[in-house]
């Protein structure tokens, strides 16, 4: 019963912004990691950021920090990505994912058990 829906992605225009949705379900939302990670065909898959389960504590990778934010609403079960100076490489599709429970797996809790079937982010002029 776990999900996760990604949503809001779509055609933008070199330069533009998005905000990617994703929600989740059949789980104890406070209590995982979560990331997002994207694939562009022909590429391996990259991971873009992830989010701590209760302090919200950001981690990014370096080529997205700057561009790139990662939030969570806990109360909503809603994580969310802010893309901002999009460049035709941010082409991808884009996947949410999940960790295992933090406080069952204290020591695995980074591992990812669930994928979102992820939303396409296509930027083109």
């Amino acid at each position: 019963q776990v999900q996760l829906v990604e949503s809001g992605g779509g055609l933008v225009q070199p330069g533009g912004s998005l905000r990617l949705s994703c929600v989740g379900s059949g789980f104890a939302f406070g209590q995982n990691w979560l990331y997002w990670v994207r694939r562009a065909p022909g590429k391996r898959q990259e991971y873009v950021s992830a989010i701590n389960p209760r302090t919200g504590t950001t981690y990014y990778v370096d080529a997205f920090s700057s561009r790139f934010t990662v939030s969570r609403d806990n109360a909503k079960n809603m994580l969310y990505l802010q893309m901002t100076s999009l460049t035709s490489e941010d082409t991808a599709t884009y996947f949410c994912a999940k960790g295992l429970d933090a406080y069952l797996n204290w020591d695995r809790d980074y591992e990812i058990d669930y994928w979102g079937q992820g939303t396409q982010v296509t930027v083109s002029s």
